[in-house]
């Protein structure tokens, strides 16, 4: 439950820094995409940003332990979704 509390912390100073900052899109779709697309989608949405293919794996291994989390013991889902709806993105 650490690995969560800080992940959406960092979540939350990244996208909601100020009471009426905006997030940026693109930022929102890299941390959504993180938690819910499959390794395969996550590839190809990293992919333009051309990262050295240690930085991929070491991405993807940060993944495989996020993704052992189960959602329903967690509030981060809820949250993430409740950042990117009061954010306008």
């Amino acid at each position: 439950i650490r690995l969560s509390v800080c992940l959406l912390l960092v979540s939350l100073a990244l996208c909601c820094y100020q009471a009426n900052a905006l997030v940026c899109p693109a930022l929102a779709s890299e941390i959504t995409g993180f938690f819910f697309l499959s390794d395969d989608l996550l590839k190809l949405q990293v992919a333009k940003f051309n990262p050295p293919p240690e930085a991929l794996e070491a991405k993807l291994q940060v993944k495989h332990c996020t993704d052992k989390i189960p959602l329903e013991d967690i509030l981060i889902e809820k949250a993430l979704l409740k950042i990117v709806a009061k954010c306008g993105v």
